[in-house]
């Protein structure tokens, strides 16, 4: 929060409280930075001189300091002291550190869903004990809400009302800020905690959107957007924009209760911080693609998977008496799609024999091995053997009439009663 020096015309003791800072100025007064004697910082506001005179501002602002003082919880500052009997009446709430939501966002810009998320559920837990007491703030929007480091906390109810009571502080004029009051609050209607769930929607939008729903313009414009035309809520996130919508309805019957808002954007809050933190998401997380196999696991985990797989094809080339041929590098087979080789090094992974391919793509013919030689040599064996036999009837079959013919036929040429011609030279 921005403090400033103090000014000459501003008192440097309030009460118990000495002042240090300014803090800001608003429509009811100037808001100090103080400390007590045992060191207790508070923010003290000291209502404008022109508005102590009014005796119906003095008795309404009596009344909302009765009741703030029955809100119970840790969303809003607490209210230490108040003077309402002095010449110019003051209160002390306790001093919250840490930006406004409004400047926050002024400097950061739009906040994730997950955070707006967060911090409205924070809100409207702080709204119910806020309505739970009889008081509507009637002024809420991102520069009366503090992020501290415990969380979002409300202040400056200093126009805050009890339920049921008018708006108007003169005819024709509205309490609160263009842009973030309700439309009943525009016509001068009684205000109801539904009037804070207007404002609470358009402080989401402006939180999500770094603006207005209702856009910019004057006071004018502002107040007639608010009651005639539809929020724009372009820059809201999709988990978001149905509640804030609600919120924003014309009607107050219409728009839903504080307890129903803390529950929905505490869930809200849940599902965006599950989907945003990559450590919550459900399943395996798998390792980033390298290359053209985005399953093949990658750094050491690869390494390591390739050295072992490297280890087992040496050992089988060993075993089956065949080794790899010298420079040439062993292919290592990638691993099943949704699987990763993240095993310990004791039982190393099975790995699947590579199948080549052809530069078209496609599976070449089986070559051949050991099962189609053996059947290869079984054939040649066999049909060797019946051709042997085959011979060997043949030539069995021929051998005893070898030169004599067939044993039951006479030799063509000779007569049955010549003899045979004696041996000797032959005469003349």
């Amino acid at each position: 929060m921005t403090m400033m020096r103090l000014r000459r015309e501003d008192p440097r003791v309030v009460g118990s409280f000495r002042l240090h800072r300014r803090l800001g100025a608003g429509g009811m007064g100037v808001v100090y930075l103080g400390s007590d004697k045992r060191g207790q910082r508070v923010a003290l506001k000291v209502i404008r001189p022109e508005l102590a005179e009014d005796q119906e501002f003095r008795q309404r602002f009596a009344r909302e300091v009765s009741a703030a003082r029955r809100i119970r919880g840790g969303c809003t500052a607490r209210l230490v002291a108040a003077d309402l009997e002095t010449e110019r009446p003051w209160f002390a709430t306790q001093y919250v550190p840490g930006p406004s939501l409004y400047d926050r966002v002024g400097a950061d810009g739009p906040l994730p869903a997950a955070e707006v998320a967060s911090i409205g559920a924070a809100l409207a837990e702080g709204l119910v004990a806020v309505h739970d007491a009889g008081v509507v703030h009637r002024d809420l929007k991102p520069s009366n809400i503090l992020l501290s480091p415990k969380g979002p906390r409300i202040i400056d109810f200093g126009i805050a009302w009890a339920t049921g009571a008018s708006t108007l502080t003169h005819v024709g004029t509205a309490v609160g800020s263009p842009g973030f009051l309700a439309p009943e609050q525009v016509r001068g209607a009684a205000v109801t905690p539904a009037t804070d769930v207007f404002a609470f929607g358009a402080t989401l939008a402006y939180a999500a959107a770094a603006d207005s729903p209702f856009g910019q313009g004057s006071s004018e414009v502002m107040l007639y957007r608010v009651v005639h035309e539809e929020p724009d809520l372009r820059g809201v996130p999709d988990s978001l924009a149905p509640l804030v919508y609600a919120c924003l309805a014309k009607e107050p019957e219409d728009r839903p209760d504080t307890a129903r808002l803390a529950e929905r954007l505490a869930e809200i809050a849940a599902r965006e911080a599950r989907g945003t933190d990559p450590l919550r998401r459900e399943g395996p997380v798998l390792p980033k693609a390298a290359g053209p196999h985005p399953e093949r696991p990658t750094g050491q985990r690869a390494a390591r998977y390739v050295e072992q797989h490297t280890e087992q094809r040496a050992g089988q080339e060993a075993g089956s008496g065949r080794a790899a041929p010298s420079g040439t590098a062993q292919r290592t087979p990638a691993p099943r799609s949704g699987r990763t080789p993240a095993r310990s090094a004791a039982r190393p992974p099975a790995p699947r024999t590579p199948v080549p391919r052809t530069a078209a793509g496609r599976r070449p013919g089986p070559g051949p091995n050991r099962r189609l030689l053996r059947q290869r040599i079984i054939v040649f064996v066999t049909v060797t053997l019946l051709v042997a036999l085959g011979i060997a009837v043949a030539q069995g079959c021929q051998g005893p009439s070898r030169g004599l013919g067939h044993p039951g036929r006479i030799p063509v040429g000779r007569q049955l009663d010549a003899p045979a011609p004696a041996e000797g030279p032959a005469t003349a």
